[in-house]
């Protein structure tokens, strides 16, 4: 929003000078983002008035006017060729600063001859001035420009920037601006006088307002003005206008567009005559419904889109723009003045879909009051009438369906300090208030007030909005700034989402990729990890009003959306994809709420390594995953063990369940195939599941210093021949029971005709190692036959030779 000074100090007086009044202004919430000085380099400048024109002696393009500049008149060479006599001009001395009009650069004019003739001045155009990139002719000023007055007096301004936020519809006006600048420096607001003649014939006889859907107009009013005259706007408002960023077209468009800047209502202008029935119809476009708009444009219409229709058709879009049929042209002679209020949501809706943005929609998306309606179509009329002549009716048509009356909003000393932290008398609140225009009167206690905000404050509705004109209007500078009462409270720990980090980065080291999915699924895609159908167990929640049949079930697990995942990045990818999610699965329970523990899954496929002119073309395989689980759980500080499994979605011998202190607490192994060729994926892949609001117990608490080892540690190796049935982990938690035995390793695993049938052979290297001194071969023999004592009494290992 561009704010003119010179017509801002019409509505209140402005002593500050325009660096003040933008920090104050920006402070104040209204953010100033620059402002432009115009005429700040026009020394030497003055108006002047053309009183002869000679022709050149020797070029016939070139002309001699004579400039009556008040105390002087002078003579000077002009190549321009809209010089009429009468005419008031720019003109400047020798001296004056000015930019060239065809190379753009700034100069300091000088005497010059001619073709023969000294010219001592000039008489410049707009782009010599810096107005503007006009260069065609010289400027024309008003006619009631006083002669020998300094350019910069004036047309000298400060144009502002300002950041209007989407809550303040009323800063989008000069008068607004004022009521800001009022408030802040302690002026009163000075209105303009409005009031206008009247004809004899009422203006219900001759036109009639109806508004079908009151919901998306709740205010339509409207003047009718007959014998006016299109024509071209005087020079100060088309000066206005132009300040603002708007182009002057004619006097009656100008008039809207200048009542709108200073109200901040949009208003439209029809050709009465060309209104079929003489009746004004509000109401929802017809499906399908076209209407040619002012910028030739032909628009389809839907049903959802509100119009302004006569009883033949529609003749303009409602708050977005007008019709074609409607249009205002140099044959107009009577004028139909609608100023009406919107819906927001609707206007948005309807601007958003034709792709049409205007300064009016811009007002109306935010919610201008309908009263500002009445003031503006009544501006508007006076200024038709004085610049466009003419005769308005009798009265106003005022339809006003969605009238609400306003209400009062008690505010309280208190409810100020609490919400402020700082102490304000009523009379301070009050005083305050007030200077924004607000009614405040007397509540039943010495520390309450009842506050009615003012007909252009849409944006007020409770306390808390007072409040925060009170602290805009005091200042917020002037709440000081105080220490806490008390000291921050501490943080509090959530351990369950430290762990998950924790998680998320170990993985993501591993090569990983997190992957997040809806927590909602379906029974078709749970069903397909079953290699064998049967009904779930537990049956999955299903949600009460599901959008889709894909989202209509809570997940029970992680697998199913994780592998879909895997399928739909397949597709796309040959190499190997490592992916996990994080979250809460949702297990019913009977007559209660769901348990929601926070689960892992990952999976795994494709090969071990990328591909390389080294090779390495080798797939993945259980012990991978394996060993990405006991590197995770170690990075935790955990050791876990594993147990032969039993989960039905993975392969039957090729799955273990992940123990911590005999807690089962998740599984890993390779997918079932027949899991597999129902989510339509080829190749091996591996899944690990883990609880982690099970595994947090595990993970908290101190984490031990361990020294480096002083002292050597002696490796032994040995071959043990067992039963097929016995697993390594029971041979490895007793060898790793001996308090030498710091480390356990197995390195081969053999099964073949050197062996007797039923048996198979494990190879361990054992490290020995005492944290108080140097081990001797003595003691390592000793406690290497305690070890295998011990796994031939437990187990029946013998030492294979």
């Amino acid at each position: 929003m561009k704010v003119s000074l010179k017509w801002l100090e019409e509505y209140v007086d402005v002593s500050l000078p325009p660096a003040d009044l933008a920090q104050r202004l920006t402070m104040a919430g209204t953010e100033v983002k620059g402002w432009q000085v115009i005429g700040g380099d026009w020394e030497s400048i003055v108006v002047g008035q053309i009183v002869a024109i000679n022709p050149h002696p020797d070029a016939d393009r070139l002309s001699l006017p004579t400039v009556d500049l008040g105390t002087e008149k002078q003579t000077v060479v002009c190549g321009a060729p809209n010089l009429r006599l009468g005419d008031k001009v720019a003109f400047a001395y020798v001296g004056a600063q000015l930019i060239d009009g065809h190379s753009g650069q700034a100069f300091c004019l000088k005497p010059a001859k001619i073709r023969g003739v000294v010219s001592t001045g000039m008489v410049c155009s707009e782009k010599e001035l810096g107005i503007s990139d006009s260069h065609e002719g010289i400027m024309v000023l008003p006619a009631e420009a006083p002669v020998g007055t300094p350019l910069v007096d004036y047309m000298g301004d400060v144009i502002f920037d300002l950041d209007i936020t989407p809550n303040r519809p009323d800063c989008l006006s000069v008068i607004g601006v004022a009521r800001e600048v009022a408030a802040l420096t302690g002026q009163e607001v000075h209105l303009p006088d409005v009031g206008y003649n009247e004809a004899p014939l009422p203006i219900d006889r001759q036109i009639s307002i109806e508004i079908v859907d009151p919901d998306l107009c709740p205010r339509y009013c409207a003047s009718l003005i007959a014998g006016i005259k299109v024509a071209a706007s005087p020079g100060w408002m088309q000066q206005r206008l132009l300040a603002c960023g708007m182009r002057p077209i004619n006097n009656i468009v100008d008039i809207t567009n200048y009542v709108m800047l200073e109200y901040g209502q949009p208003l439209h202008a029809f050709d009465y005559h060309r209104i079929g029935g003489k009746k004004i119809i509000v109401r929802r476009a017809d499906k399908g419904e076209a209407l040619i708009s002012l910028d030739g444009a032909k628009r389809v219409l839907s049903e959802d889109m509100l119009v302004i229709a006569d009883q033949e058709q529609a003749v303009a879009i409602a708050g977005v723009m007008g019709g074609a049929d409607s249009e205002v042209t140099q044959q107009t002679t009577a004028i139909l003045l609608e100023a009406a209020n919107f819906d927001p949501a609707s206007i948005y809706h309807t601007g958003n879909s034709l792709n049409l943005p205007s300064e009016a929609r811009l007002r109306f998306e935010r919610g201008i009051s309908p009263e500002l309606t009445l003031p503006a179509v009544k501006r508007a009329t006076q200024l038709l009438i004085q610049l466009a002549g003419g005769e308005a009716a009798k009265g106003l048509v005022d339809a006003y369906p969605g009238k609400q009356e306003q209400e009062p909003i008690l505010l309280s000393t208190g409810r100020v300090s609490s919400l402020l932290g700082v102490e304000f008398s009523l009379d301070q609140i009050i005083g305050a208030l007030a200077s924004l225009g607000f009614d405040c009167k007397p509540a039943g206690s010495a520390s309450e007030v009842w506050v009615t905000a003012p007909y252009w404050r849409s944006d007020i509705h409770l306390a808390e909005d007072l409040i925060e004109e009170v602290a805009r209007i005091i200042g917020y500078d002037q709440i000081p700034a105080t220490m806490l009462s008390q000291p921050v409270p501490r943080k509090d720990p959530e351990p369950i989402l430290s762990l998950k980090q924790e998680v998320s980065r170990s993985l993501t080291g591993y090569g990983f990729q997190e992957v997040l999915t809806y927590s909602l699924t379906s029974l078709e895609l749970l069903n397909k990890l079953l290699p064998e159908p049967h009904p779930l167990e537990p049956v999955p929640l299903r949600v009460a009003n599901p959008m889709t049949a894909d989202q209509e079930y809570l997940r029970p697990n992680l697998r199913a959306n994780l592998l879909a995942a895997l399928w739909a990045n397949r597709r796309h990818e040959d190499g190997s994809i490592r992916l996990f999610e994080l979250g809460k699965v949702y297990l019913p329970r009977p007559n209660d709420l769901p348990n929601e523990p926070e689960v892992l899954c990952g999976i795994l496929s494709g090969p071990r390594f990328e591909e390389s002119w080294r090779g390495g073309d080798e797939a993945l395989d259980f012990f991978d995953a394996k060993g990405i689980v006991v590197g995770l759980l170690r990075h935790l500080g955990v050791e876990a063990s594993f147990e032969p499994g039993g989960d039905e979605s993975l392969h039957p011998t090729k799955q273990a369940a992940i123990a911590i202190d005999n807690n089962r607490l998740g599984v890993i192994g390779e997918l079932h195939p027949k899991v597999l060729d129902a989510f339509e994926i080829s190749g091996n892949v591996y899944l690990f599941e883990i609880n982690l609001t099970a595994l947090l117990p595990f993970t908290i608490g101190h984490k031990l210093f361990q020294p480096i080892p002083r002292f050597p540690a002696i490796v032994r190796d040995i071959a043990l021949v067992v039963d097929s049935r016995v697993a390594h982990r029971q041979v490895q938690d007793i060898i790793g029971g001996f308090p030498l035995v710091s480390q356990v390793i197995i390195f081969d695993v053999y099964t073949g005709g050197q062996l007797p049938s039923g048996k198979k052979s494990l190879a361990y290297r054992i490290t020995f190692q005492s944290p108080t001194h140097t081990l001797t071969d003595e003691e390592v023999n000793k406690v290497q036959q305690q070890i295998l004592d011990k796994l031939s009494k437990q187990l029946g290992a013998t030492l294979r030779t």
